[in-house]
């Protein structure tokens, strides 16, 4: 049978110019200007372009062979030991194939983990658990838990496993510790020295390591941008390969001692972007040290940053994205925070649904075997080139003024993310970045999923540490506060939606409204409009609420909303506008309104402002 020839569909039309595109974009703007409507910005600074040529020399960055997959870990943080056992075992007999430890003075702990570790605590968290049988298990530790590789090791060799046998994740990261705010930053001066010796001594055992894990999700966690991690990650690095070269360790008995561990959250492209980043300046610092750089172990995790305990099942979407992101950008090793983590312990279901998040994701879309997917994509690339730019700016400056602990020492570090994470929490607040669920799309009525215990108060930051934070917090606490007054009063607070002419000019802000109101657990009492202003007053007292917003379209605002605004001030409301006052402001506010909700707004503030006139 002839071989057909090959099908080129598009062999009879001529290639298409960035020219080209860019007159149609014009079209469609009808001059309103690009960068302003088509270029994004990340919290770098570093423009996103919405069309980027295919990188013509690009290559797979140098990570994880191609077709070997990477670890499914799943968190091992509850304080009780029989527990934790139970849960690890189900975890490895269901998709798992490393255990993260998580002690609770761990940076990452978030809530909960292990209490101190003693060798009985660990022989029971590894009852019947053979970790000859290729299972990893990674640590994350704090001051008072930085003996849990050292009695592991112990434990395995008093079970007969031999150091070769024995995947172990040491997890050693005392500038994280101290940055979390665990000790006085000057502690270092004498930690320093010991770091070498720690090394030598599971090293000679016969570990292969990595034992040292310069960790960004600290910074990630309390609303750093990605150049800021990376510039961490590699400062921290450069420190610990510094104080492993001071102890006697060769340059390449160093390098292979350290592994990184990171976030991925649902910023897709950011996220793939930062791990293919890292892995090239990582490279670049070990070739300016004299060394062939070959692939670094990353372990990755979902980010708690980007969780939300409101509609805690969009969780679900954010893990997926982030394990996407991460599993493309090449992590060794990932684990996915449960979806119902910030409301509190995980339960047997979440712990399963994060499981199969890695499961679904390895096993049918396969995306293990594709060395690099983001090689060449223009997006990906470019965003990786200016981010890797970025971050080595930043890395540059860090190790000019002394490195990183000198710039935790005086604060300086610290001081830099907080004006990131007042960026993020601003364009939170106005609904820039959304979060769906809770500040878009609420749903006041939900029901929230079980966890075995409640979230515990986390710990006050302290002025010299990096603590961390979740986005939706502001939201949160007005719920929070929505949900007591409802258990305080029986009814949850309500506005009352004033909406003026026909269904066609009030649905859209009414829409707008409703999703604004509930954002802030306050109910929204619709209805279809009112043929009079009479009536329209009349709804209103019987409602009993006593905040009313207006909604309507600026046709009609023209004519009646000022008339409205009146007539429910003199019923005895407070009364606010879905919508920008234009020409008819000073009207208005004569005539009682407080304020506007519209596309930009500080949403939070607005509706503490409107709480407090409901009495919440």
């Amino acid at each position: 049978m002839a071989q057909s020839a090959p099908l080129s569909l598009a062999a009879e039309f001529p290639a298409a110019t960035h020219d080209q595109w860019l007159k149609l974009v014009d079209s469609v703007l009808k001059g309103a200007p690009f960068d302003k409507r088509l270029v994004g910005k990340t919290y770098d600074g570093i423009a996103l372009q919405p069309l980027a040529p295919r990188k013509p020399d690009a290559a797979p960055a140098a990570r994880r062979d191609s077709g070997r997959p990477w670890l499914v870990a799943q968190r091992i943080d509850m304080a009780d030991a029989a527990a934790a056992n139970a849960q690890a075992l189900e975890d490895l007999m269901n998709g798992a194939n490393a255990l993260s430890l998580v002690f609770r003075d761990s940076p990452a702990a978030y809530g909960f983990g292990l209490p101190e570790p003693t060798k009985t605590l660990l022989a029971r968290v590894f009852d019947t658990i053979r970790l000859d049988m290729g299972v990893t298990v990674s640590l994350d530790i704090g001051r008072a838990s930085k003996t849990a590789p050292a009695l592991i090791a112990e434990f395995a060799r008093e079970s007969g496993i031999g150091p070769d046998r024995l995947d172990l994740r040491f997890g050693y990261d005392p500038i994280g510790v101290l940055a979390y705010g665990a000790g006085d930053l000057d502690e270092w001066k004498s930690a320093e020295p010991q770091i070498a010796g720690l090394v030598k001594r599971h090293a000679d055992a016969g570990f292969a390591g990595p034992f040292l894990a310069p960790d960004s999700r600290i910074v990630h966690a309390a609303g750093g941008s990605e150049a800021q991690e990376l510039a961490y990650m590699l400062s921290s690095a450069l420190t610990y390969l510094r104080a492993l070269e001071a102890g006697g360790l060769s340059l390449d008995q160093a390098r292979d001692a350290i592994g990184f561990r990171t976030a991925s959250d649902a910023d897709q492209f950011v996220s793939i972007a930062k791990l293919r980043a890292l892995r090239a300046l990582w490279a670049k610092i070990e070739a300016a040290c004299g060394l062939t750089p070959k692939p670094v172990f990353v372990a990755v995790e979902t980010a708690w940053r980007m969780l939300t305990s409101t509609d805690p099942q969009v969780n679900m979407l954010r893990n997926t994205v982030a394990t996407f992101a991460a599993a493309v950008g090449g992590a060794d090793m990932i684990t996915v925070l449960p979806h119902t983590a910030a409301l509190g312990l995980p339960d047997a279901t979440a712990r399963r649904l994060a499981r199969n998040t890695q499961s679904v994701l390895m096993e049918e879309t396969n995306l293990f075997r594709v060395a690099d997917p983001a090689a060449g994509a223009g997006a990906v690339e470019a965003l990786t080139d200016d981010l890797a730019a970025r971050a080595w700016e930043l890395f540059q400056k860090l190790e000019a003024k002394g490195g990183i602990v000198k710039a935790l020492v005086r604060m300086e570090f610290q001081s830099d993310v907080s004006q990131v994470r007042t960026a993020r929490l601003r364009a939170v607040a106005s609904r820039k970045d959304p979060l769906t669920g809770t500040s878009e799309f609420p749903d006041i009525n939900e029901k929230p999923p079980a966890v075995l215990a409640p979230l515990p108060q986390m710990p006050a930051s302290k002025d010299n540490a990096l603590f961390p934070m979740r986005l939706s917090e502001p939201f949160e606490r007005l719920r929070g506060a929505a949900d007591a007054f409802v258990a305080r009063t029986g009814a949850r607070p309500k506005v009352f939606l004033a909406n003026l002419g026909t269904i066609a000019d009030f649905t859209a802000r009414t829409i707008f409204a409703k999703n604004f109101f509930e954002a802030g657990g306050i109910e929204t009492l619709g209805n279809d409009g009112y043929p009079s202003m009479i009536s329209l007053v009349a709804a209103f007292r019987r409602s009993g609420a006593r905040i009313a917003c207006l909604c309507s379209s600026d046709k009609v605002y023209a004519t009646d909303a000022v008339r409205a605004a009146a007539a429910l001030t003199s019923a005895g409301g407070f009364v606010w506008m879905a919508g920008r006052p234009g020409d008819i402001e000073h009207d208005l506010k004569v005539n009682g309104v407080e304020g506007y909700i519209h596309a930009g707004c500080d949403v939070v503030a607005t509706l503490a402002t409107c709480q407090r006139r409901l009495g919440v």
